[in-house]
């Protein structure tokens, strides 16, 4: 059995123990588990975040592996237990937190209350909306990573990062429109990684206040 030690220096080589103690303390959730939240929870998990609180409600399909992180065997499974099997493989000493729940504007605070940064991953436009005005008017010391605008076979150079607001951050090519093209699972999973990367940069101190 590989120790913890040796999973931590692993996720963290390079890093100084100061780094490797922010991301081993930080607290991020991601809040939809489908293309963009399971491979953002995949690279947060192998960056050295231990303390995952991840929500979905639904099972996992033969439609979602063109772009999301699940198997063949993992079809019919919800797909918040199906990505904590496959989480546990990178660090099995992680704390993850994962609940088959609709995130909803009533349990936000008592889901999201403990979490320091939250990665937005939900499919349809009005429960982004729903998700990012809740958590900015009633949760002033979080930061929410929100994606939007990746459909399509766009160029990569397209899928950028920025600050929106003090407390907000958008990643994607801010065009939700399919263009007669559906959703690419290259392009799904650069978002993905600039969601994760975002968080990891804010969790070093390396983004500007």
């Amino acid at each position: 059995m590989i120790s913890k030690e040796e999973i931590n220096a692993a996720l963290g080589k390079g890093l100084t123990q100061a780094q490797l103690d922010a991301l081993h303390n930080a607290r991020v959730a991601v809040v939809g588990l489908g293309g963009l939240g399971s491979n953002i929870a995949v690279a947060l998990t192998r960056l050295g975040v231990s303390n995952l609180y991840l929500y979905d409600f639904d099972k996992v399909e033969l439609s979602n592996l063109n772009r999301q992180y699940y198997f063949l065997d993992d079809i019919g499974q919800y797909k918040a237990d199906a990505l904590v099997k496959h989480l546990r493989q990178i660090n099995p000493y992680a704390a993850l937190h994962s609940q088959v729940i609709k995130v909803t504007e009533d349990n936000i605070p008592t889901l999201l209350g403990d979490s320091d940064i939250i990665c937005e991953a939900l499919d349809d436009a009005a429960s982004k909306a729903m998700l990012v005005s809740t958590v900015l008017s009633t949760c002033s010391d979080k930061k929410v990573i929100a994606g939007s605008g990746i459909a399509g076979f766009g160029p990569a150079k397209e899928i950028t990062s920025k600050k929106i607001t003090k407390n907000l951050y958008l990643c994607g090519d801010g065009n939700s429109d399919f263009h007669d093209l559906p959703l690419c699972g290259a392009r799904v999973a650069l978002c993905a990684m600039q969601q994760a990367l975002l968080a990891a940069r804010i969790i070093l101190d390396l983004e500007e206040n």
